[in-house]
């Protein structure tokens, strides 16, 4: 009692409303306040509660949101489309769940301050406080909101930093769109024409109808299917519905598939005009075709292209673009279009920030600036905002949801871990140690030119003495990978099916293909950056063709990684590692698509405590970055992040 009193003492010292109560005695029996008396009773609570007295006060006091304004977007359609369209802002004063009018809030503000009676609630009428509602009111009143603020805006929303919160309603149409740009379903569906000549599995169905509706509302579209599910045949069934019409559109891709569209295109829509244009300075008329395709270096050449307005243009491979600052990713954004569209299974192939490029060519303006997104994806708590922003713009299906695609074989992949020979052994700790001394004596430039270097001579003993030696001979016993290649070769052999080999280094590709065709009895093909683009789809029919048994065919990642179909084969061996995972998962899928009738053994070689083995450890700890995001990325600009102490221990050798 003694404390209580004590603390009931020290709060009548500070306030003369408690000081009064405490010398009548009223404190000490039950009160019946007056509103003004409650009133200021309540504004004083936390003096009280500073004394060390507990205070009991009404929920409506305490709610942070007593006072808001709630804005109602997207009730109706809006005049235009796009981006930049305006939706419709319908602002409403909200005081304590209850609407008030501009009218009522200005009748409050001439009463005295206090409590009064409204609406069946106590609510407090506080001037400056409701002044504050009237200026957050207004200036939503008089706010243009376009679709593109809506979509970068979160939950709620400040008005000029005002302290009053502003709760976001969406509207029945603004809802209905969300749900549909998000789910990519529920979308009226397009009727394919008699002209088209395949019929489309239903998520293919989905995404012509998900691409038609971007369309319609003239906003860019990535579809982000994965690789193998047929991106390239709903993009013709899209193309051939707008020839129906006599829209126009502009295909760009990669010069490795320029044949490959043209092939497709006669099977699936033989009745439309593409014309192939791959001429520097050729001259056309948009008369003269349904569509147009042409390669990404052909951009520059053909000038006719930066002056004509498409109704649609769609990038394959978009990835292509990734880089923001190459003349060839300007001139490609510097095209007209009512419409744009990319293709690609893998959104990031090396960092997060190729994403920016992308959406800039499809959306401008969505993702700001590409200094400011670079800076906002550093802090990872951002991450599900960046997922916020571009989701409603991708439509992503995965072969491995057997929702989406259930006749579809499995894919078991394998790390396979192979030491190295003696001879491997010697050259490798000879090679980490001169490279020890130089990284210590050098920096800056250099030192990354020196680590980088190295990077590439440990991966080449890795893989056989004679690549890092310059020699010819190749011996399979002077290489792990030689021997333990030549194992699962046997078995394939026995089996009477066919492998695919791929290596990042094209002077690899002779080396094994000698190899091979001794452990088979038969000659393989060969496809790299030397082989001619026209003669790629003649080494890929080859190969398909199964009359004609052809065991094996070794790329090199960058000129086989994208765009061929080599369902044939159901072993997929990845020699040596390009630590991208999007990229390798990018080149096994040139076996793991639809037309794959059997299932699909993937192997990563690995050697043993090597540099392979080390990066391949570190790189399980980075995937779930990406992954946060959409997929995985990973490239080597990591590793010059490194002290020299991490550096020795990456490039040590520990075997047993």
């Amino acid at each position: 009692m003694l404390t209580l009193l004590g603390a009931v003492s020290k709060v009548s010292d500070i306030s003369s409303f408690i000081s009064r109560l405490v010398e009548s005695g009223e404190l000490f029996h039950p009160l019946k306040f007056t509103s003004q008396e409650a009133y200021q009773f309540l504004t004083e609570t936390s003096i009280y509660e500073n004394c060390g007295i507990i205070c009991r006060i009404p929920d409506f006091w305490k709610k942070e949101n007593g006072r808001r304004v709630s804005l109602s977007v997207g009730n109706d359609h809006p005049s235009k489309l796009g981006l930049d369209s305006l939706i419709s802002c319908q602002p409403k004063l909200m005081i304590e769940g209850e609407v008030f009018t501009k009218l009522e809030i200005e009748a409050l503000l001439r009463e005295t301050e206090g409590l009064s009676f409204l609406k069946g609630k106590w609510i407090e009428i506080n001037h400056q406080k409701l002044k504050d509602l009237l200026v957050s009111y207004e200036n939503l009143s008089d706010m243009d909101l376009s679709l593109l603020d809506f979509i970068k805006m979160d939950e709620s929303l400040v008005i000029n930093e005002e302290v009053i919160p502003v709760e976001l309603e969406v509207g029945s149409w603004l809802s209905d769109f969300r749900r549909k740009l998000v789910n990519g379903t529920d979308i009226s569906t397009i009727p394919v024409d008699k002209s088209f000549k395949a019929n489309l599995r239903a998520y293919q169905q989905d995404g012509l109808n998900w691409l038609s509706f971007m369309m319609k509302h003239q906003l860019g579209a990535l579809l982000a299917d994965d690789m193998g599910l047929g991106k390239t045949i709903q993009i013709l069934a899209l193309i051939n519905q707008m020839r129906l019409t006599g829209l126009k559109t502009l295909l760009i891709v990669p010069a490795s598939l320029l044949d490959n569209w043209g092939k497709e295109a006669k099977v699936f829509t033989p009745d439309l005009r593409l014309k192939k244009m791959y001429q520097s300075k050729e001259v056309f008329e948009l008369s003269e075709a349904d569509a147009f395709i042409t390669t990404y270096g052909m951009v520059s050449k053909i000038e006719q292209l930066m002056e004509t307005p498409f109704d649609l243009i769609v990038l394959d491979e978009a990835q292509v673009i990734k880089n923001p600052k190459t003349k060839q990713t300007k001139n490609i954004k510097q095209l007209i279009s009512k419409n744009r569209i990319a293709l690609t299974g893998t959104p990031i192939e090396n960092n997060i920030s190729d994403l920016w490029s992308i959406y800039d060519f499809l959306n401008p303006g969505l993702l700001g600036t590409h200094k400011d997104f670079t800076s906002f994806i550093k802090q990872k708590k951002e991450y599900e905002k960046v997922r916020k922003m571009i989701s409603p713009f991708m439509l992503r299906r995965l072969k491995t949801d057997k929702r989406i695609i259930s006749d579809l074989p499995n894919k078991y992949e394998h790390r396979e871990y192979i030491g190295l020979s003696n001879k491997q052994i010697v050259l490798y700790k000879q090679l980490q140690k001169s490279v020890q001394q130089a990284v210590e004596e050098s920096e800056g430039i250099k030192k990354k030119g020196i680590v980088l270097s190295a990077i590439t001579k440990f991966k080449q003993i890795c893989n056989h003495p004679d690549q890092y030696l310059g020699n010819q001979a190749y011996k399979e016993k002077q290489s792990g990978k030689f021997e333990y290649l030549k194992s699962i070769a046997e078995t394939i052999s026995e089996k009477h099916e066919k492998m695919i080999v791929f290596t990042q280094f094209k002077e690899m590709c002779e080396p094994l293909n000698d190899f091979l065709s001794d452990v088979f009895g038969s000659e393989g093909l060969v496809l790299n950056g030397s082989t001619p683009v026209k003669k790629r789809s003649d080494l890929v029919a080859q190969f398909n063709d199964e009359a004609n048994y052809i065991p094996y065919m070794i790329l090199s990642l960058k000129a086989g990684g994208v765009g061929l179909n080599l369902t044939s084969a159901n072993h997929v061996i990845h020699f040596d590692r390009w630590w991208n995972p999007a990229t390798e998962n990018q080149a096994t899928d040139r076996a793991f698509r639809i037309g794959q009738e059997k299932h699909v053994f993937v192997y990563k070689f690995i050697t043993r405590g090597t540099i392979e083995e080390k990066i391949d450890e570190m790189l399980a700890e980075k995937v779930a970055l990406s992954e946060t995001i959409i997929t995985v990325s990973a490239n080597e600009n990591w590793l010059m992040s490194m002290s020299d102490s991490e550096l020795q221990q990456l490039f040590s050798l520990e075997v047993d």
